[in-house]
């Protein structure tokens, strides 16, 4: 009887032991497996100002878009804004921002109305060896057409540009 509690006693032991010697060889690690960005190699930014070459011209439109962008690359990433000179480079411009009519009644009037921003940027990385990429990225947003556009145009273009500058980000960041 003896005999069986100790062996019972040993298996315990040798099984705790072995528990805290695994345990104990363990050790937290975290990745981040979906940045592309190696920030021991790039740390500047530079960001271009990004001109409004649309038709429709709306003053304040050029200057939130850039500051957003900027604002977004600062708060979301290591990176260093630059003057010039970055290791990765953004530049592009305001290609559209126009209204177009939709759903068109009996009467010949439209009941929405389409608000439409489009941007043309090129990506640029100087540390890696890759090809400079350039993507078009549009968002819009419809209103009703009894509504006067200057009533709901800061709304719509703050939206839009949020959306806008969301796209650039994600794409940017999945292929840097």
């Amino acid at each position: 009887m003896n005999m069986i509690l100790y062996k019972h006693s040993f298996i315990k032991t040798v099984l705790i032991l072995l528990l805290v010697s695994v345990a104990s060889s363990c050790r937290m690690s975290y990745t981040f497996r979906t940045a592309s960005i190696d920030y021991d190699l790039t740390k500047t930014l530079f960001i271009g100002h990004f001109i409004n070459q649309a038709p429709l011209v709306y003053p304040p439109l050029e200057q939130r878009f850039n500051e957003k962008m900027k604002d977004m690359f600062t708060r979301n990433t290591r990176l260093q804004l630059v003057q010039q000179n970055g290791d990765m480079e953004i530049e592009g411009e305001i290609v559209s921002y126009e209204l177009t009519p939709l759903a068109v009644q009996e009467d010949a009037f439209a009941s929405e109305t389409r608000l439409t921003m489009t941007v043309r940027m090129r990506f640029r990385n100087n540390k890696i060896d890759v090809p400079e990429r350039e993507e078009t990225i549009s968002a819009n947003r419809t209103f009703s057409s009894n509504t006067v556009f200057d009533t709901v145009q800061d709304r719509l273009i703050n939206e839009l540009i949020d959306e806008v500058v969301d796209q650039i980000f994600n794409t940017t960041m999945a292929n840097w």
